[in-house]
């Protein structure tokens, strides 16, 4: 899949006038719009299909159930008309396994690692064997190993994953990458974050951005301003 641009403008609001409004004025500035559960819960494959006649979509689903479930939800995917779909990794071999084998040839499987806005104190919290970084790597192996076209990691373990699993155009993974923040910008509730020239420089090849494009008062300036900087620092 060629990309205009490394931008993945995240559409998660609830107004799908909205959704229309900040696609149509960032279009141009982005080569992805990514639909996370937010909208497509509210509405639908309608939404992405129309939002696909413009650019691909990435439906971010995160899908973690058991292997039949997540095999017939990614079966289903090509009704959407979206590109990308993901699934939570540390739903084990099985089910990674399952998304792969059901996957339309037209729609690519992304295995997320771990949640950019998780840090180390959390993954403790919740019994999971870290550091951050541990684990990602762990499971970005298991995807891997398994099939998936890419990987959804914070811009912390983009190099990691670049020395270990190489470039993309030696048969690396696609790297999906949010927790992209602009320099200045608020973090909210991403632990782990980049700027998106540091995060291009070390090797990632799709930024998602979120609130400082959508809540910015003109969404338009704010996608080219990050586009500008992307691709400053891609290598």
């Amino acid at each position: 899949m060629k990309l205009k641009s490394p931008i993945c403008v995240a559409l998660d609001q609830r107004d799908p006038d909205e959704v229309a409004r900040v696609a149509a004025a960032v279009e141009a500035h982005v080569g992805l719009f990514k639909v996370g559960l937010t909208t497509f819960v509210a509405f639908g494959s309608y939404l992405t299909r129309s939002l696909a006649q413009q650019r691909p979509v990435f439906l971010d689903l995160k899908l973690h159930d058991i292997p039949a479930q997540v095999e017939g939800a990614v079966a289903s995917v090509r009704e959407t008309g979206a590109s990308l779909v993901t699934i939570h990794a540390a739903g084990g071999r099985e089910m990674i396994r399952a998304a792969v084998e059901a996957a339309p040839e037209e729609v690519g499987i992304v295995a997320v690692t771990v949640l950019t806005s998780l840090d180390d104190e959390v993954l403790t919290e919740i019994g999971m064997t870290g550091p951050a970084h541990e684990a990602v790597m762990r499971l970005a192996t298991l995807a891997l190993e398994e099939g998936v076209t890419g990987l959804v990691c914070s811009p912390l373990e983009v190099a990691a994953l670049r020395r270990r699993f190489g470039s993309r155009d030696a048969g690396g993974p696609l790297l999906v990458v949010p927790g992209i923040r602009p320099a200045g910008a608020a973090t909210a509730d991403q632990r782990r974050t980049m700027t998106p020239e540091e995060a291009m420089g070390a090797g990632a090849d799709v930024l998602v951005v979120g609130r400082p494009i959508t809540g910015a008062d003109d969404p338009q300036r704010a996608a080219a301003a990050i586009e500008s900087a992307a691709t400053q620092g891609a290598p």
